[in-house]
C-alpha cells in the first residue's frame, strides 16, 4: 500500500456507516414528532422531553446524533437544539419539495429486501415489485409526493406544447405506473374537465390510490389494476410515466403500448432521474416528452 496516498476510503466508509445508523433514528424522529417540536422553537433535551412526552436520556442521544450529522443545529451557549429553515424543509415539513423522510423509509425497505435480492444474485431472476418489502410502495409514494405537488402542474405539464389546453378541454390522461395515485390525483384536481385514469399492476397500490381518491371526492379520476403493456383504453391525449419506467421489466413493450394508446398528436411524458431535457428540467429530475409517430 502506498503510504503517501491519503486514506480517503476508510473515511468514506465510516461516514456511510454513520449514515446507516441514522436511518432508524430519523424514522423515530418522525414517528415521535421530534422534528415538528424542534420546528416550533429551540429545545433542550429536557424541554423536548416535556413537549413530546419522551425520555430525556434517549432524546439527548438522538439530538447528539442529529447535531453530529448536521440534521439539527446546536447552540453551545444555551444548550438548545433547533432546525434551520433548510433543515426544517428536509425533516419537518411534509409539503416541502425537499422533504426527504421517505428516502429513509426506502433505505429500510432495501434492508428488508436483502434476502430476496441475494437470492436473485444467485439465480439471475428479478425481484418483482409485488415481492418487495410491504412498506416499499408506501415509502416511494411518500418520497416522491412533494416533488409532484410542486412540479407537475406548475412546471412539467406546461413544458409540453398544447397539453394544458387540451386537458382544460376534456382531454384524456393515462398515468401508467401510478403507484398510490398522488401524481394522478394532482392532475385530476388541476383539470376537473379531464378524464384521468391511473394504472398500476400492483393491486395493493391501486387499493391505496382508490382510498386517497375517496378522500379527495374527485369524480373525474379512477384507478385500475393493469400492466404498462396491456392497460386498456385508447385515444389518450397524454400518457405519463412518473419515476417508474426504469423499474419495468419490459420498457420497450411498455413504450410500444403507449404509442398504440395515444391519439394522433398525443404526448407521452416521462419523468425520470436524468431522463433528458426535451421538455424541461428540475434540479433533481428531467422531463422528456415525445409525440410518437403512428405504428
Amino acid at each position: 500500500m502506498d503510504q503517501d496516498k491519503p486514506m480517503t476510503l476508510p473515511g468514506t466508509v465510516v461516514g456511510d456507516f454513520g449514515g446507516a445508523y441514522s436511518v432508524p433514528l430519523v424514522r423515530i424522529g418522525e414517528a415521535l414528532g421530534l422534528y415538528a417540536a424542534l420546528d416550533g422553537a429551540p429545545q433542550t433535551p429536557a424541554t423536548l422531553a416535556e413537549t413530546t412526552g419522551c425520555a430525556e436520556r434517549y432524546l439527548r442521544e438522538w439530538l447528539g446524533n442529529h447535531a453530529g450529522c448536521g440534521y439539527v443545529t446546536f447552540d453551545p451557549d444555551t444548550g438548545a437544539f433547533s432546525l434551520t429553515e433548510e433543515q426544517a424543509m428536509v425533516f419537518a415539513r411534509p409539503d416541502s419539495q425537499v422533504y426527504l423522510i421517505g428516502a429513509f423509509d426506502t433505505a429500510v425497505s432495501g434492508i428488508e429486501n436483502h434476502p430476496r435480492v441475494e437470492a436473485a444474485f444467485r439465480s439471475g431472476a428479478g425481484v418483482g415489485w409485488s415481492e418487495q418489502s410491504a412498506c416499499l410502495a408506501c415509502a416511494v409514494a411518500k418520497f416522491f409526493r412533494p416533488g409532484y405537488e410542486g412540479n407537475i402542474v406548475e412546471a412539467w405539464l406546461p413544458a409540453l406544447d398544447g397539453v394544458v389546453e387540451r386537458l382544460q378541454a376534456e382531454g384524456r390522461v393515462a398515468n401508467v405506473g401510478c403507484g398510490h395515485g398522488f401524481s394522478t390525483l394532482i392532475m385530476a384536481r388541476a383539470f376537473p374537465q379531464a378524464e384521468v385514469v391511473g394504472f398500476d399492476f400492483h393491486a395493493p397500490s391501486i387499493e391505496a390510490a382508490r382510498a386517497h381518491a375517496a378522500e379527495h371526492g374527485l369524480d373525474n379520476v379512477r384507478f385500475e389494476t393493469a400492466t404498462a403493456q396491456d392497460y386498456p383504453g385508447g385515444q389518450y391525449d397524454l400518457v405519463t410515466c412518473f419515476d417508474c419506467l426504469h423499474d419495468m421489466g419490459d420498457p420497450v413493450g411498455a413504450a410500444a403500448h403507449v404509442r398504440e394508446s395515444l391519439r394522433p398528436g398525443g404526448k407521452w411524458m416521462i419523468v425520470e432521474p436524468l431522463a433528458g431535457t426535451a421538455c424541461g428540467r428540475t434540479s433533481t429530475r428531467s422531463v422528456a416528452c415525445s409525440t410518437p409517430p403512428p405504428p
